[in-house]
């Protein structure tokens, strides 16, 4: 177990202190609000926040309902996000012990194995006394949070394939001699790494709702502040955490706001049209950017306290959702997002 890391154990840098980024920030917000955007990839040079970024959201996650001493923080309500056990509790209407729990933020460490990942099936046990006995591996912890990969690109093909399959599906399952168990894993896969360290997969590139470019800060002026804030919370963490308590708690809680306002936000069929229409000049494969689009655009508004898309937060989210999906060359690099924004300014002029 020595490696999990749920990331809440040591002082973290408050998110609302961090400088810049701005794309990287407003990515993970519109995740947290919304889930099933499908997670963000995060890339550009080393030293410039990323990781530190991603850990100062665990901060601002939103509690949940999870039932009590379950490992896969099994939703009491919904039967799609329980493991076998709770279903079968709830199925026969026994009354299921609930809590609240943060969402969690598992970190997946470059090295781990695949039964660490995935769990394993202790094969003795199962035969000996003819029970299914699981360990439960990172996705089980990650169900309902947060997988957070660092260097993504540096990630065995196993288990990207292993990602690939839970992050579409929703479940893991792990067989071994003849025993197959499942369990939920719906998590926001979050990746971050440095482009010089190689590409990703396609099947992976895909997989990430959103795409975020992070650039090393250039004004002098942005680069002392950020140095002196840093050096401030190496020297003081909880000293310089107390300066962002009420920033944090008013961030905290507009999240909370927007997620339940998320429900009331409404897309109109003409911007919908419109986002499609974008992606079709594009040429992105597949349905999943303009999925992606509605659901951020929606999730964009809420966070402001609006109900209603308008096109300025479609054109706000579109080059994130869509830059990832424009390579046809492998050769070719991810666009900036200047081709989404040209094709964006044609369609809605």
């Amino acid at each position: 177990m020595s490696d999990t890391v749920i990331v809440e154990s040591r002082p973290v840098f408050p998110f609302t202190a961090i400088v810049g980024q701005d794309e990287m920030k407003l990515s993970l917000i519109l995740n947290v609000i919304d889930p099933k955007i499908g997670g963000v990839l995060i890339m550009g040079d080393r030293g410039t926040g990323k990781s530190t970024t991603v850990r100062a959201l665990v901060d601002l996650l939103p509690e949940i309902n999870v039932v009590a001493n379950d490992p896969f923080n099994s939703d009491p309500l919904d039967p799609e996000l329980m493991s076998e056990q709770v279903r079968q509790k709830f199925q026969k209407g026994e009354t299921l012990e609930v809590k609240k729990k943060k969402i969690t933020m598992i970190d997946l460490p470059l090295g781990a194995t695949e039964d660490r990942v995935c769990g394993t099936i202790d094969i003795e046990k199962a035969l000996t006394e003819g029970v299914k006995a699981f360990e439960p591996g990172l996705l089980a912890s990650a169900n309902r949070g947060i997988l957070y990969v660092d260097e993504v690109n540096l990630l065995d093909d196993h288990l990207v394939d292993v990602l690939l399959d839970s992050a579409a599906s929703g479940w893991n399952t792990v067989e071994r001699e003849g025993i197959s168990i499942s369990h939920p894993a719906r998590f926001i896969l979050v990746g971050s790494g440095n482009p010089e360290e190689g590409e990703l997969r396609p099947q992976l590139l895909d997989r990430f709702g959103m795409h975020a470019e992070i650039g090393t800060v250039r004004e002098p002026d942005l680069r002392v502040q950020i140095v002196e804030q840093r050096a401030a919370f190496d020297e003081a963490p909880l000293e310089f955490r107390t300066n962002y308590e009420n920033s944090q708690k008013a961030l905290s809680q507009k999240l909370v706001e927007a997620r339940e306002l998320l429900k009331k936000a409404e897309l109109d069929y003409d911007l919908r049209v419109k986002i499609s229409q974008i992606c079709s000049e594009l040429n992105v494969d597949g349905l999943r950017g303009d999925i992606v689009t509605n659901r951020a655009a929606k999730a964009l508004a809420v966070f402001e306290g609006r109900t209603s898309v308008t096109s300025n937060d479609i054109f706000r989210v579109i080059p994130l959702c869509l830059r990832h999906r424009l390579r046809k060359d492998p050769l070719e690099t991810i666009d900036s997002g200047n081709k989404v924004r040209e094709i964006f300014q044609k369609v809605f002029e």
